[in-house]
């Protein structure tokens, strides 16, 4: 399945909507981003708006046919909305289910009453890490959201406190820790060992997520001081404050999409054979979007019933959850088509091109590389999946130990200074209510010490092992 994952990336990087030189292209890649960072910040449009016109400038500038251009966008918009937009939406529904019925209300108050004061940043990335290990993100962050808001407002925290350890421990899983699609292919790739990457993952992801989110979420609280959007937060009676499912239940139904999209990864590591009737039923059944319906199901008995909703409230609980997510899924959508422009263009490939005559250590190497693609593109699956393409000859001499430092040396890279060509930028500043200013101190910053910081301890790492 990894194989297939970089054929695909191949297939799309071979052949480039535009013959334009380095030169050209890395003057297009400038001009669309300032097009985007300007029409937002300076004539306040829409994101969704933005996005669009940026990529087209990008292609212009490129010197991409038009039409060629309009269909890399729409292709990329159509390809992340498929890929994570019915996720989103099923997120959205749970989340709000957990949020409305009192669910989430139950884990606050556990949360604020065994972790107050200055422990909640770290119960924060604490949970966030356990929940980010099997899932996307995206998926992630959902149902995280109504938690991390809940938990603000309630203990009357700084938002970026509580959100920016959550956010690094969900970004720090998805970048480093296999079973997550980037590692994962970049295992395969270079031939490392999954097992051993796994664990020196973990050896990495620990100082990097400490440093990264409860010790940075104390100066990004001082840079961006903006309180929990209300528009997020549930909206409950005082009568039904009175009935709310159980912390057990509340917590079962919450991690039911994790266990079982984590059971499909344990069952992938261990059987190996696409025809086992096993394999076969928990790729079904542990499949994200498997997960998570199944999950919104079991919590309309678990959450919906237990706080006394009809099948009236459980219908406005679902419409209420899906309403403020449209626009989100717009500009995660043109996020995509903005990347997929970028990708057709050949800029992700113009990269590799200019990375090759580089006369550095290879872990060094793998690790700029990753960052560069990661600046263009704005995709950390794409900077993993083209990096380890390009250094997986360089492992053929390594021990297991540093190919498997190789692979996170390039992880860490793919994390680098998320900005507005990338869609986990968008869906973070629309979840927070933050400004694309406000997002780059915090969000944008936060990656950026995610990657120099796991970069680094892989280097020291290579030195001792």
């Amino acid at each position: 399945m990894t194989r297939l994952s970089v054929e695909m990336l191949a297939a799309d990087t071979v052949q480039p909507i535009t013959s334009a030189g380095h030169a050209q292209l890395g003057i297009a890649v400038l001009a669309g981003i300032a097009v985007i960072v300007l029409l937002i910040t300076k004539f306040k449009l829409h994101a969704f708006l933005a996005l669009t016109i940026g990529s087209l400038v990008l292609g212009a500038v490129a010197g991409a046919p038009l039409d060629k251009a309009i269909t890399s966008f729409t292709t990329g918009l159509g390809a992340t909305v498929a890929g994570v937009g019915v996720l989103i939406a099923l997120g959205a529904i749970l989340g709000k289910l957990l949020a409305d019925s009192g669910g989430a209300d139950q884990i606050v108050d556990t949360i604020l009453a065994k972790a107050g004061g200055r422990a909640m940043p770290w119960a924060m990335v604490l949970i966030a890490s356990v929940v980010g290990l099997p899932l996307f993100f995206e998926v992630g962050i959902v149902l995280l959201i109504p938690v991390v808001l809940m938990v603000a407002k309630r203990g009357n925290y700084s938002l970026m406190r509580i959100g920016i350890p959550a956010l690094a421990g969900l970004s720090v899983m998805h970048g480093l820790i296999p079973p997550h699609p980037g590692p994962l292919v970049a295992i395969d790739a270079v031939g490392a060992n999954l097992g051993v990457t796994l664990a020196l993952g973990i050896v990495v992801a620990i100082p990097t997520v400490i440093i990264a989110g409860p010790v940075f979420s104390r100066f990004a609280a001082r840079w961006v001081d903006v309180p929990a959007p209300d528009r997020m937060l549930p909206q409950r009676t005082t009568e039904e404050l009175e009935r709310r499912p159980g912390f057990g239940a509340t917590l079962a139904t919450m991690l039911l999409p994790v266990v079982l999209m984590l059971a499909k990864a344990l069952v992938d590591i261990v059987a190996d054979d696409p025809t086992d009737m096993t394999q076969r039923v928990f790729d079904v059944v542990g499949s994200p979007l498997i997960a998570l319906l199944t999950a919104v199901i079991v919590g309309f008995f678990t959450l919906g019933r237990a706080a006394g909703f009809g099948k009236d409230r459980l219908q406005q609980t679902v419409d209420r959850g899906l309403m403020p997510i449209a626009g989100i899924l717009l500009i995660v959508g043109a996020g995509g088509g903005f990347k997929q422009t970028l990708i057709d263009s050949g800029v992700g490939q113009m990269i590799l091109d200019i990375s090759k005559g580089w006369s550095i250590p290879a872990l060094l190497l793998a690790w700029l590389i990753a960052v560069a693609i990661r600046l263009a593109t704005g995709s950390a699956t794409v900077a993993t999946i083209s990096a380890a393409g390009l250094v997986a000859p360089l492992a053929a001499d390594m021990s297991t130990t540093h190919t498997a430092l190789l692979v996170l040396a390039i992880g860490a890279g793919s994390l680098f200074f998320s900005q507005v060509n990338d869609a986990g930028f968008w869906l973070v500043k629309e979840y927070f209510g933050l400004s694309v200013g406000q997002t780059v101190k915090t969000w944008s910053v936060m990656e950026t010490i995610i990657s120099v910081v796991a970069g680094g301890l892989v280097l020291l790492l290579s030195l001792v092992i």
